[in-house]
């Protein structure tokens, strides 16, 4: 007599749609980033009520960025696509703002090219390392990533003169941690690549 299949076991090789919630999220964050840039740029980040509308959008973009990789894992929703376009969406996003900063003189340049500089390389090295395995946030990278939009976030608000200087020491921070945390992801691929 044959056994009868475990209604509970889980199917083998599954395969994830493409089309799923975690990728949708990161679409919606694609999608908005010409939205931010276009506010941003009619705002000339003068005028106060384009400025808090440009932060707003910024902050949903960046929300996305940061519930749609927990989304993915904790419904066992990880795709290819996602693995590449999660974190490209991320940096559009976050190297826009920078730039638009930068370029509207609330930013040293430094600044942001010490970010997207580490961003870019550390994207670049997590497609070099992709097809051995894919190294998880650690904690420091999340706490990098909610500094960068603190700090970003308080750049775009029209905040009263008295509160400014708060945006470059939060500023201050997330660089530190940009730069540590970018040299632990380096030491951790390379682990991974000797493996």
């Amino acid at each position: 007599m044959n056994p009868q299949p475990d209604p509970a076991a889980a199917p083998v090789g599954r395969s994830v749609p493409v089309l799923n919630p975690a990728n949708a999220l990161t679409g919606v964050r694609i999608v908005l980033i010409p939205v931010f840039l276009a506010l941003t740029v009619a705002s000339h980040l003068t005028q106060p009520h384009l400025r808090m509308v440009a932060c707003v959008v910024f902050a949903v973009a960046s929300v996305t960025d940061l519930v749609d990789g927990w989304v993915a894992r904790t419904w066992d929703l990880v795709t290819v696509f996602g693995k590449v376009a999660d974190p490209i969406a991320d940096k559009a996003l976050t190297g826009t703002a920078l730039v638009l900063l930068s370029a509207y003189g609330r930013l040293p340049w430094w600044v942001t090219g010490l970010i997207l500089g580490r961003e870019v390389g550390v994207t670049a090295l997590r497609f070099v390392v992709i097809r051995r395995g894919v190294i998880p946030a650690s904690r420091g990278g999340k706490i990098k990533t909610a500094l960068q939009i603190a700090a970003i976030s308080w750049y775009l608000w029209p905040v009263p003169g008295y509160l400014t200087a708060v945006g470059p020491v939060i500023m201050g921070g997330a660089v530190v941690i940009t730069v540590a945390t970018g040299i632990d992801y380096v030491v951790r691929a390379s682990r991974l690549r000797r493996r």
